[in-house]
Order: C-alpha cells, then structure tokens, then sequence
C-alpha cells in the first residue's frame, strides 16, 4: 500500500511539468545582428582580397606577355623624372623669301612682252635685307626657300613668309594667319605689330577685302610646327607699288624687320 503522501507527491510533479518555462526560441536574425554585420564584413574582406589576387596575376600576365613579345617597359626613373624647364626656340626668325627655288611668282612685263620684274627677285632682296638688319641686332634670323624642306616641323620664335602682290595698278600691303591655331593670340600680336611698324616705314596702306584663300591657307602654316606663330606678308603691288619695291628696299626691309622686333618684345 501506498504511503499516504503519494498522490501529493505525483500532483506535485504534475504542477511542476506544467508551470516550467520552455526555453525561448531564437530571434530572427536581422539587418543591425551583430552576427549579420560580422558575416557581411567578413564577405566584403573576402571579395577585396580576391580582387587584388586577381588584379595582381592580370598585371603578372600582362607583363610577362608583353616581355615574350620582346616590349621593353620603362624604368620608374623614368616615368617619374621632373619636366625640364622650356627651351628657348633653336630659330628665333624664319623668313621665307616667296617663290625661291620654285618659280617667279608674280610678273611684270613690258610692251613686247619680255618680263621686266618679278616677285621672287623682289622677295629675295627684301628678305636678305631684313635678316641682315636682324643679325645687326644680335636677331638670329635664317631665309628659306619656298618650299624648304626645313619647313616640316619648323620650332621658331616666329616665321614670316615674304610676298609681292600681282603687277595692277593698285597700292597697299595685307597679311593673314591660320584661320585656326594654337596660337591664336600670339599670331593677333604678330598681326598688330605689322599693322603699326610696317606702314609706318613704308607709307603704305593697308589693302582691305583681298586677303585669298591661298593666303589663309598658305602652305607652310600646315607643316611648321604648331606651336611657332606665323603669318604672310604681301609687301605691295608689284605695279603700283613698284617705285617703294625696287627703289626703296631698305624702307620696305625697315619695315618688316621693324614689326619682327615689336612682335619679339612682346613675347
């Protein structure tokens, strides 16, 4: 027979199993879990390392592709040497004395039909002149012909391409640059200084609406080097300027030379 605290005793356990408290579930793991925040950095570690790996045998290849195609790669001294300072242009004038060495440009010619003046013998006078002038003012300055094979990528303070106009009865000088350059302003300056120098040595006025085609793009502004400002000078009229051309060289040279000066100064 059963003690007589028995029944007490299985209630007792039957209270207990009831009223125990089951262990509570997990909480869901969410975007602010330290957990989660520590698996997506680990993640992001794992994926910047991969990448440099990955980079660093691209790079490896490449390299070693490129030395089996016997390309060199330049040294760091190299590549990180300090830029030397600019150096002054080798040609401080460029003179092209028009049409030397190619044909005689512009004619003149007398009653019977004989050549009595052309342009080439007036541009070389001139332009021999002016380097002269030049020299005596310690000016570096070398005439080239026409079509100068030093032309091709000419570095030079300035270049000025020296040109008589047709034998008509008209008077006056004009001149042109590049219609596009990248020196702009320095060739406005160059512009400026003949408009103030040359018509004050020569008398001369300037010649409005005949600036060519041919003069715009003139030869020798395509193959000089960019950076070397530039323009053409159209002296005169080989017919109604022709007194001032022939008779007068040294105010026509004076002229040039003058507004190679100012331009000088100004740079």
């Amino acid at each position: 027979m059963a003690p007589a605290h028995a029944p007490d005793r299985m209630w007792g356990r039957m209270y207990a199993i009831m009223t125990a408290r089951r262990p509570s579930s997990p909480k869901p793991c969410g975007p602010g879990d330290p957990a989660t925040t520590m698996r997506r950095d680990l993640l992001r570690r794992l994926q910047r390392f991969l990448f440099l790996i990955s980079l660093f045998l691209f790079l490896a290849i490449g390299l070693l592709a490129a030395q089996a195609a016997g390309y060199t790669l330049p040294s760091p001294t190299v590549l990180f040497q300090p830029e030397s300072p600019p150096q002054p242009s080798p040609i401080q004038v460029a003179l092209i004395s028009g049409h030397a060495g190619s044909d005689s440009g512009a004619v003149c010619t007398g009653t019977d039909g004989a050549a009595t003046l052309t342009e080439a013998e007036v541009n070389a006078r001139v332009a021999q002149r002016v380097a002269a002038l030049l020299a005596a003012q310690g000016v570096e300055a070398v005439v080239l012909e026409e079509y100068d094979a030093r032309l091709d990528g000419l570095v030079a303070d300035v270049l000025l391409s020296l040109h008589a106009d047709s034998c008509v009865d008209y008077t006056g000088y004009k001149a042109a640059t590049r219609q596009v350059s990248l020196v702009a302003d320095q060739e406005e300056r160059l512009m400026a200084c003949i408009d103030q120098a040359y018509p004050a040595a020569t008398g001369l006025v300037y010649h409005p609406f005949t600036v060519t085609r041919d003069m715009i793009g003139y030869h020798a502004f395509r193959k000089i080097a960019p950076s070397t400002p530039a323009a053409i000078l159209e002296m005169g009229f080989l017919g109604g300027d022709k007194a001032l051309l022939t008779n007068h060289v040294d105010r026509v040279a004076q002229g040039v030379a003058e507004s190679l000066r100012c331009f000088l100064s100004t740079r």
